[in-house]
């Protein structure tokens, strides 16, 4: 199993590198920014390290820090379809996120002034590691760098404003991602791994990879046939059932709550909550 993250040197520049127990291997270029995303459709386990440094040394970035592409799939889960009432569709429902919302593991979510319905929702993320259009599902997860975590947190209220999810989806310092990209090899029974989410310490959120309607094939394919994919490119495959907004009474997050998702050997992304200043 190999996992790789993004982080900031000691030095404040942005690179990607190598988890080795509690060491990180740098994979950049010295003195200067380097991006995972750059290299990826490479030979990862070929690069040869510029520095090393201890994990407590770097602070962790989003595994993919400036996607160009993240693409969220809503209603993948029956029992989060049924919890919202809505009706099962023929294709995957998709929406976008911006980059600018990605937050690091550890880092605040930031609940904005504007709402006070903020609602977890942990997911499996999917890295594109090499391109393509049109990707037939047959050979779609060898178009996979690795999997992570995401919490692909909404502001309910400003979600409905209207029938599009984008407002809800996009407020700063929203969508976290991470710590770390495990690659496939990694997973052998990805279907059986696990969503779950804890928020203060209670499980909220439990099913298995395997429960999703649209396998991670056949998003890929369907995404890719009216998008051509790029490397480094995000596909946040949906949330179970179990969000806070559907329970009795709604349990919306707030200012000290700590929400983690887990998703078995792919790692737990944990990430306080503060209210926007």
């Amino acid at each position: 199993m190999t996992r790789y993250i993004s982080f900031r040197r000691p030095d404040g520049t942005a690179s990607f590198g190598r988890i080795e127990h509690d060491t990180v291997l740098d994979l950049g270029t010295p003195g200067t920014g380097s991006w995972l995303k750059d290299a990826l459709g490479r030979d990862l386990g070929a690069l040869a390290p510029t520095a090393t440094y201890a994990r407590s040394d770097v602070r962790l970035l989003p595994v993919v820090p400036n996607p160009g592409k993240i693409l969220c799939i809503g209603l993948n889960y029956a029992t989060h379809v049924a919890e919202t009432g809505r009706e099962q569709k023929e294709h995957p429902a998709v929406f976008t996120r911006w980059a600018d919302t990605l937050v690091a593991a550890g880092e605040p979510v930031v609940r904005p002034r504007e709402s006070t319905r903020f609602d977890y929702e942990g997911e499996l993320a999917v890295i594109i590691g090499k391109g393509g259009r049109r990707i037939r599902e047959a050979d779609a997860l060898a178009h996979v760098a690795g999997y992570a975590v995401f919490n692909d947190v909404s502001v309910r209220d400003w979600q409905r404003h209207n029938i599009q999810f984008t407002p809800g989806k996009n407020f700063p310092a929203t969508g976290a991602f991470g710590p770390e990209m495990v690659t496939p090899d990694g997973v052998p029974n990805l279907a059986g791994q696990r969503v779950q989410t804890r928020l203060n310490g209670e499980l909220v959120q439990d099913q298995p990879v395997s429960d999703m309607i649209w396998d991670i094939p056949a998003l890929i394919a369907y995404c890719s046939t009216f998008t051509p994919l790029a490397p480094g490119d995000v596909i946040a495959t949906g949330t179970p059932g179990g969000v806070g907004d559907k329970r009795n009474p709604p349990l919306d997050m707030k200012a000290g709550d700590r929400v983690e998702v887990s998703i078995g050997v792919i790692g737990t992304l944990a990430n306080p909550i503060v209210d926007e200043t």
